[in-house]
């Protein structure tokens, strides 16, 4: 029976033939292994917090909620199943005195969603977060179940760390973590100008930075976490819900909704969020500064490029916001990541600058977003596999050095296309 299914934002929908919810990877083989028979296909989502259509299918769709256990621990490596959440998974490290070295701003996607598509935090010197794993298991095209870790298959880790969905199923990963950690929180409202023209040393200046800035604003938002032993100081449960809940989520969903309604009040709507932002100072849990909780719907593109290249790509993204018939009512956010030696990893053979431009839900966003790709294309710029852009496999595998070698496994592990959707097809080409 077809099952409306959409993804976070609601920009993405499908009505699969049927939804599965497997509990364990010999389930998994028995739906791969009669949709292979059938000549069917079968796509995996968990929490849809993609942008693109990446989960979306008209075939079989498998949920890996119930796939969320911690497996094992060895030492600093533990095993997990694929599905769990990145929050829960904070929660399970932290009570074991382990933590990841890096995160996103948002931690309600699972593991498989966020290494598949190479979700990142920020920090020069870390990596995303698919470079720490260091063991998986996966199920291929036609139900056989593969395993590999440094030592048996390294390859083949290597190569499936960042999949976009196109090897396999995912079903568990070993994750090399480190000891847990709090991080020093500072944040400040600082000059834009001066932000962009030290870029480079801003961008070292700690261990994780990142800016948000609004187009046309002349000061910008800057948060700077740093790995401290000091324990931890963290706000007041008053405070955090007045900054957290009520300042990002409700009076930002508010003053959006405003804007939304009233397009030509944009502008001021932007220039109020900018305003609104504060300075402050905390010391807590390195996953609970990292994240944020996420009420306010909106849609997202997000490039990575050259670091040197950012400052020139935002004053470009600044000159198009002045042409746009509707202005964004997001701040622009600014992150850095390392280098790393996974072929389809956004940030393969080259650290990278990151630019993220979003949108309030029902707002225009055509013409900003695709104003802002022509200028990263500049830049060779890779997008965010889960987020919105208009690439193809035409226009993206030559910014990719080891294309060839992903395209060789994806042939390998699944030649009749049983994970394919129109997604694959398009940025990845078909098998």
């Amino acid at each position: 029976m077809s099952v409306p299914t959409r993804n976070w934002a609601g920009n993405q929908r499908c009505h699969p033939m049927g939804v599965h919810e497997p509990t364990s990877t010999a389930d998994i083989v028995r739906i791969v292994t009669a949709a292979h028979a059938a000549g069917e296909r079968v796509k995996v989502i968990a929490s849809g917090h993609s942008f693109t259509d990446t989960a979306m299918t008209d075939g079989h769709l498998v949920s890996l909620d119930a796939m969320k256990q911690v497996l094992s621990t060895d030492g600093h490596d533990v095993t997990v199943q694929a599905g769990i959440r990145i929050h829960a998974l904070n929660n399970e490290l932290a009570s074991r005195g382990l933590a990841l070295p890096n995160l996103g701003d948002i931690a309600y996607q699972s593991i498989a969603g966020a290494t598949a598509t190479a979700t990142h935090g920020t920090g020069a010197g870390l990596g995303n977060i698919s470079t720490r794993i260091v063991g998986l298991e996966m199920v291929t095209g036609d139900g056989t179940i593969m395993r590999a870790d440094e030592q048996n298959d390294p390859e083949l880790l290597r190569i499936a760390r960042v999949s976009v969905g196109a090897l396999g199923i995912l079903t568990e990963v070993t994750l090399r973590c480190v000891p847990a950690f709090n991080l020093h929180a500072v944040e400040t409202i600082e000059p834009l100008h001066d932000v962009i023209a030290d870029f480079r040393t801003v961008m070292h200046s700690t261990d994780h930075v990142e800016f948000y800035m609004m187009p046309g604003a002349r000061r910008c938002q800057v948060k700077r976490n740093t790995v401290t032993d000091a324990p931890a100081a963290p706000q007041s449960k008053a405070a955090y819900i007045r900054d957290k809940w009520i300042g990002e989520n409700l009076a930002f969903g508010t003053v959006c909704r405003v804007g939304r309604r009233f397009p030509k009040m944009a502008p001021k709507v932007a220039k109020l969020v900018m305003s609104a932002a504060s300075e402050r100072e905390l010391i807590d849990r390195s996953d609970r500064i990292f994240a944020s909780p996420r009420k306010v719907r909106f849609l997202e593109m997000e490039y990575g490029v050259p670091l040197d290249a950012v400052p020139d790509a935002l004053g470009r993204i600044e000159a198009l916001v002045k042409t746009l018939p509707v202005k964004p009512m997001f701040p622009i956010e600014v992150r850095c990541s390392a280098a790393d030696d996974i072929p389809l990893s956004t940030g393969n053979g080259r650290a990278s600058g990151w630019i993220a431009v979003h949108q309030y839900i029902g707002v225009p966003y055509e013409a900003y977003f695709q104003g802002v790709e022509q200028i990263m294309n500049d830049y060779i710029g890779r997008p965010h596999w889960g987020k919105l852009h208009y690439q193809t496999a035409a226009t993206l595998a030559h910014r990719y050095p080891e294309w060839d070698a992903f395209q060789a496994f994806r042939r390998k592990l699944d030649p009749t296309g049983t994970f394919r959707n129109a997604y694959t097809d398009r940025v990845l080409g078909s098998v």
